[in-house]
């Protein structure tokens, strides 16, 4: 009788042990179904994280390209301003020869021009002397109004690039901020890619833990099977002999320079000279087209020699600038000024304060720039100083 007892308690708990089997099993089936779910996700993510970091090199392409074409239009503005500058010194030029032939018409009279008229040998020859007259007069006036056109047809020039440029930096601006917002995604993504791998690997443990715990459970079930065979088999050899002959089955455990032009900035000193030199910042090189005298912002900067202001204006490169016509070709350029202090068409003696150091436009500090043009072409100013 206790020998039946027995084996069914050791069939009770096989049975027990079978059904808790079953409910391992089920939570197997779901931790792999979730780490397959998981690992789908990675693999979406992974995807949607390469593809920004495509569009982030792309931008960053862009980006590269963008600030090329601005440098590129920074040079071609450059040029322009080169070009109106001569253009108004070319102006000025013209309209100072125009006032000395007037001025020696109206002093002298028109006593030389009669004499060329009463010398004519025919009436033809009179008539082709008169027409000559007309045209040196004509020419004046039509010089005049061409070297105008021009100074307006660059200026023209100048501020369309102007405009590319500031489309150009907008654009830059523009692509910046899709940068700074495709970078946050990205940051995001790999944020969420790292969550997904904790997670895959707490579910690979988890699934390891539910795998291990249910082959030791179905090693205890056959234990608990084995025995309830063997209890079974001596029940029945001991089913005629005494209680006291029995013996019992294994017991089973539950589950667990010098040139003629002054210093026009005497408080300063030349801290950059004329010709290559390394561009500001150290990076690369550069043609210095003029002399730099480092000085206190506000210094005064004087004419280096008397004449006629032609520009007064600002650029994104030379920031303030005064540009003075000599004569002869000759002509001097003051950049970076904090403040001018003299307007186009005005007439300035040597030594006369235009203008105040400063670092406007392209600078790392505060001084003057100070170019020397003969003819148009930027030269040496130690060779005239």
């Amino acid at each position: 009788m206790q020998g039946k007892r027995l084996v069914s308690l050791l069939l009770v708990l096989t049975l027990a042990l079978g059904m808790t089997l079953q409910v391992r099993a089920s939570s197997i089936e779901e931790t792999k179904k979730k780490g397959e779910a998981l690992e789908a996700q990675k693999s979406t993510a992974e995807a949607e994280e390469k593809a920004l970091a495509d569009q982030l090199n792309t931008l960053i392409t862009e980006m590269d390209q963008t600030a090329e074409q601005i440098t590129q239009k920074q040079e071609e503005i450059s040029i322009k301003e080169d070009e109106l500058i001569q253009a108004q010194i070319d102006e000025n030029n013209q309209y100072e020869s125009m006032k000395k032939r007037i001025k020696y018409m109206y002093e002298n009279g028109n006593t030389q021009f009669i004499e060329i008229l009463f010398e004519s040998k025919s009436i033809s020859d009179l008539l082709n002397n008169a027409e000559y007259i007309t045209q040196i007069s004509e020419y004046d006036r039509d010089m005049l109004d061409e070297f105008k056109e021009t100074v307006q047809r660059v200026n023209d020039q100048k501020t369309a690039l102007e405009g590319e440029k500031a489309e150009l930096e907008a654009l830059q601006v523009q692509l910046q901020e899709k940068k700074d917002e495709v970078a946050v995604l990205l940051e995001e993504k790999a944020e969420q890619i790292s969550n997904l791998e904790v997670a895959i690997g707490e579910n690979a443990a988890k699934l390891k833990a539910l795998q291990e715990e249910a082959e030791r459970q179905e090693r205890l079930r056959k234990e608990a099977e084995e025995a309830a065979r063997r209890q079974q088999q001596s029940s029945s050899n001991n089913s005629g002999s005494s209680n006291n002959n029995y013996t019992a089955g294994p017991s089973i455990s539950a589950p667990s320079g010098g040139g003629g032009l002054s210093n026009p900035c005497p408080s300063g000193y030349v801290s950059s000279y004329f010709g290559g030199r390394n561009s500001p910042g150290g990076i690369g090189s550069t043609n210095h087209k003029g002399q730099d005298f480092a000085a206190a912002s506000g210094s005064p900067i004087y004419a280096a020699a008397g004449g006629t202001v032609t520009t007064v204006s600002y650029s994104g490169a030379r920031g303030n600038y005064v540009v003075i016509n000599h004569g002869g070709g000759l002509s001097t350029l003051y950049q970076h000024c904090s403040a001018t202090y003299v307007s186009s068409g005005q007439s300035v003696s040597c030594g006369q304060n235009i203008a105040a150091v400063g670092t406007t436009g392209i600078s790392t500090g505060p001084h003057l720039h100070f170019e020397v043009w003969q003819n148009g072409i930027p030269v040496d100013p130690s060779n005239y100083l």
